[in-house]
């Protein structure tokens, strides 16, 4: 029988980590499952004061889990002094990767991972969803999962949480609504994959920050992945400063007012997307010139301005080939890269963005119920969860007919 391994990598999670475990233990699923938990910080942090209480609350995190019996858990140990990490290997990307590999040695090829976070809280039915999922689909590889943050009854933190959500899933239905392949939303704590796709590609990238959306995107180029589930994961909405970016350090930045990293784009960003999508027959055929396309030009200057496309034809053997070996160049990253860059060039404030948006996703509805006052920047929190709530049924509509 296929076996379901949960992976969760922790650093100073003893306030949060009861709940994801009690969730967890409360799982209604015919597949046997066991837990993997990587409890982790610097070695360095032994030697600053400030960190000192890092150091014991991960401390008793592991007295905590040694003494855990709801579940099977198999704890590794990377906070302990002498066993932090040390050098440039460090932080939740090291973790998943350690985690992972761990599991791989424990696992058949058909064996299911499922990716965590020790702040995050799942349904009773969540693992067998994930695990019939994949039984049922036999070309499946990976599933980046559909999110939902719950509210925290604190304004504050609601509004900037909220905030940085709406920019998230603006984004992605924005690229699925063009029908990019690479519109997936990568939270680690929202990833599944069989143990024979993860060793295929080489397990996880162990950045210290963002090493999902990479993670995701070797799903994307290798065919396979779903975006959409029966169930969704609840990740905690809190500040955090532990990783470079993310939703913690977002949520940081948007209780100052500062969201120049996480703007809402208008879909008009994402139009040269389209346009170079639909010109494919053309540029394969030689037809069309990079630069009558401004996001093929930009791909091209990306390229120090040599022909990707001749090389790209020389080396296919027919069309389907082709756009393939597009897609692999032009993938998440740069598409990223482009919205930032052309966003900068021609800024289109929010109110007017969202709107406009809105307008485009639901011909013909009514937009009264949304406020006069500026979008966002001055919203309650029941206002921007109204607005998040209908982005994410938009989305999850999207989501279920994504294929990659």
């Amino acid at each position: 029988m296929v076996a379901v391994r949960v992976a969760i990598p922790a650093m100073d999670e003893l306030e949060l980590m009861p709940a994801t475990l009690d969730a967890l233990a409360k799982q209604q699923t015919a597949f046997p499952f066991e837990i993997y938990i990587c409890v982790n910080q610097p070695e360095s942090y032994w030697f600053h004061p400030e960190k000192r209480s890092i150091c014991e609350h991960n401390r008793q995190l592991m007295v905590y889990l040694q003494n855990y019996k709801l579940l099977t858990l198999h704890v590794l140990n990377r906070s302990s002094r002498g066993k932090g990490w040390t050098g440039k290997k460090t932080g939740v990307g090291q973790a998943r990767k350690i985690l992972f590999a761990k599991i791989l040695e424990d696992s058949a090829p058909d064996d299911i991972i499922v990716s965590l976070d020790a702040d995050t809280i799942v349904k009773p039915g969540y693992l067998q969803s994930v695990a019939m999922q994949f039984i049922n689909e036999r070309t499946l590889n990976a599933i980046a999962v559909p999110y939902y943050h719950p509210l925290n009854l604190d304004e504050p933190c609601d509004k900037s949480m909220l905030r940085y959500e709406i920019y998230m899933r603006n984004y992605a239905i924005n690229l699925l609504n063009i029908n990019s392949p690479y519109g997936f939303t990568a939270l680690g704590s929202a990833i599944a994959t069989r143990a024979k796709a993860l060793a295929k590609i080489g397990n996880i990238t162990p950045l210290q920050s963002g090493e999902d959306f990479y993670l995701v995107q070797k799903f994307c180029k290798m065919g396979g992945l779903r975006l959409f589930n029966t169930e969704c994961v609840y990740p905690a909405g809190r500040y955090s400063n532990r990783v470079p970016f993310g939703t913690g350090p977002a949520m940081s930045l948007g209780r100052e007012g500062v969201w120049d990293s996480y703007p809402i784009y208008p879909h008009s960003v994402f139009e040269p997307i389209k346009a170079a999508y639909d010109l494919l027959p053309e540029l394969y055929a030689n037809r069309t010139n990079h630069t009558d396309n401004e996001f093929l030009y930009f791909l091209q200057q990306n390229n120090k301005g040599k022909d990707i496309w001749a090389d790209i034809r020389n080396n296919v053997k027919d069309f389907p080939h082709f756009v393939k070996a597009f897609h692999q160049k032009a993938d998440g990253l740069r598409i990223l890269q482009f919205a930032r860059t052309k966003n900068r060039q021609n800024p289109v404030n929010e109110d007017t963005a969202i709107t406009e948006n809105l307008k485009l996703w639901f011909p013909g509805k009514p937009l009264d119920w949304l406020p006069r006052t500026p979008v966002l920047t001055e919203h309650s929190v029941e206002q921007l969860d109204r607005l998040r709530n209908i982005l994410f049924e938009k989305e999850q509509c999207l989501r279920k007919t994504f294929i990659s």
